[in-house]
C-alpha cells in the first residue's frame, strides 16, 4: 500500500444527513495538508464523488473533526466541515446541527466520554463558533442506544431519540443574537429592495418572505434547484448580507470562501402541502409556518439542525419575519416547522433577547467503520 495513505474513518447519519467522522490525532496538523487528505476521502472535487465515500449531495458531503476537548466546560471537542462538492473547498465557517448530533454516541461508543446511563449528557465544544451545545444520548450496555421509538421527516423508520440543545450558541458566527441590531434589515439587490431577518443562533440565516421571493413557499425541491433565476436571487441576496454581517469582504469572497453559511430561508404562513418525499400532505393546522432552506446554492430536502435552532430563536424574537408569519404559540409548545418532508417541532424560549432554550430532537447512527485509502499521487496534485 505504498502509493496509498490508509485513515481510521467512522461513517454516520446524524439527523437527515451523514457525514464522515475522523479522530483528530488521525489527520495531519498542517491544514493544507489536512484538507487535501480530507478532500481525497471526499471525492472532490467532482460532482460525482465517485472516487471517494462521500455521496454527491451537499447533505452527505459533511465532516466531523472529534478530538479531546480543549474547553473546561466540554467533554469532546468538534470540528465541522462543509466540503465542496465543485470546487477543493473545505467550509469551516459554520456548523452542522444533524452531523452534530452524531457526535454524541460517536464520543461515547469510541470511548472518549463515560457511557453512564440510561441517559448520558455529552457537553460538546464546537471548534467553528466556539460555542457549547449539547446531547443528550440514551446509552444500554456502555454503547450509545440505536433501537427507539423516535421518528423524524426525512428518515425511515424510528431509533432512539437524541435531544440536542442549542441554547449556549447564540452569536455562534457574529457574536450577536442580532448581527446588524435589527430585527429587519433591507437590502438593495438587482432585483429590488428585499426585507430579510438576520439572526444567529447555532449558524447565522437570513430569512425573507417566499413572495418576496416570487415564489408560493411550499415548492418541492426539484421546483426550486430547477429554477435558476430564483437561485441567482437568493445567492444575490445571500452573498449581500454574508457581507452585511462581516463574513466576507465582498459578495464574490462570500459565495467563494463561505458558501454555506449564513443559510437563507423562505418562509410563509401556514397552508397544506405535499411531502416530496412521502407524498403525504402536510395540512396547515399542524405546522406553524412553511419554511424552505437553501443549503450550498441548493434546497435543503428537509432542514438543516443549526438553521432549526436559529429559526425556534427567530420565531419568538417579536419583529422578525418569521414571527409574523408564525402562528401563535405559548412558550410551552413546540414550535411546527413545515420543510419540504415533513414536520420538525422545535423548543425554543428567548427573553429580553437571551435565548434561554432552543432545542429539538434528532436520531443518528453509526453506519459504518474501517479505513479509507487516499491516492498519494492525487494527494500530491491537491497539495500544489
Amino acid at each position: 500500500m505504498s502509493e496509498q495513505l490508509r485513515v481510521p474513518v467512522v461513517i454516520m447519519r446524524g439527523g437527515t444527513s451523514k457525514g464522515i467522522f475522523i479522530k483528530e490525532n488521525d489527520l495531519p496538523k498542517d491544514q493544507k495538508e489536512r484538507d487535501a487528505i480530507i478532500l481525497s476521502i471526499f471525492g472532490s472535487p467532482d460532482v460525482r464523488q465517485i472516487d471517494g465515500l462521500a455521496g454527491a449531495d451537499p447533505l452527505t458531503s459533511k465532516l466531523a473533526i472529534i478530538g479531546p476537548s480543549t474547553h473546561p466546560d466540554a467533554d469532546v471537542d468538534y470540528t465541522f466541515g462543509q466540503v465542496s462538492i465543485n470546487s477543493p473547498l473545505v467550509d469551516y465557517n459554520g456548523n452542522c446541527g444533524n452531523i452534530s448530533s452524531g457526535v454524541g454516541p460517536f464520543a461515547i461508543d469510541e470511548s472518549l466520554v463515560n457511557a453512564e446511563g440510561p441517559v448520558t449528557t455529552v457537553r460538546i465544544h464546537n471548534t467553528n463558533t466556539g460555542k457549547i451545545l449539547k446531547a443528550e444520548v440514551e446509552v444500554r450496555d456502555g454503547h450509545a442506544a440505536v433501537a427507539g421509538d423516535c421518528s423524524i421527516a426525512g428518515v425511515p423508520g424510528t431509533s432512539a431519540p437524541i435531544w440536542m440543545d442549542f441554547a449556549g450558541t447564540a452569536g455562534a458566527a457574529t457574536g450577536k443574537t442580532l448581527p446588524t441590531g435589527n430585527v429587519k434589515d433591507t437590502i438593495k439587490t438587482s432585483f429590488g429592495d428585499k426585507t430579510v431577518s438576520i439572526v444567529d443562533v447555532a449558524n447565522p440565516c437570513v430569512f425573507v418572505l417566499a413572495s418576496d421571493m416570487g415564489i408560493d413557499g411550499t415548492e418541492t425541491p426539484a421546483e426550486i434547484d430547477g429554477n435558476a433565476e430564483l437561485l441567482k436571487n437568493l445567492e444575490e441576496l445571500r452573498a449581500k448580507a454574508t457581507v452585511m454581517i462581516g463574513m466576507a469582504k465582498d459578495e464574490a469572497d462570500a459565495t467563494a470562501s463561505s458558501p454555506a453559511f449564513p443559510m437563507i430561508c423562505m418562509v410563509r404562513e401556514p397552508k397544506d402541502y405535499v411531502s416530496f418525499s412521502t407524498g403525504e400532505t402536510i395540512k396547515a393546522d399542524d405546522v406553524d409556518f412553511v419554511a424552505r432552506l437553501m443549503f450550498m446554492q441548493v434546497l435543503h430536502k428537509t432542514y438543516a439542525g443549526t438553521a432549526t435552532a436559529c429559526t425556534g430563536a427567530a420565531a419568538r424574537i417579536e419583529g422578525t419575519i418569521v414571527n409574523e408569519v408564525m402562528r401563535e404559540r405559548s412558550d410551552d409548545e413546540a414550535i411546527r416547522i413545515g420543510h419540504p418532508a415533513g414536520v420538525l417541532p422545535v423548543q425554543a424560549i428567548v427573553k429580553d433577547g437571551k435565548v434561554e432554550k432552543t432545542s429539538f430532537q434528532r436520531t443518528a447512527r453509526r453506519v459504518m467503520e474501517g479505513y479509507v485509502y487516499v491516492d498519494k499521487a492525487k494527494l500530491d496534485k491537491l497539495m500544489k
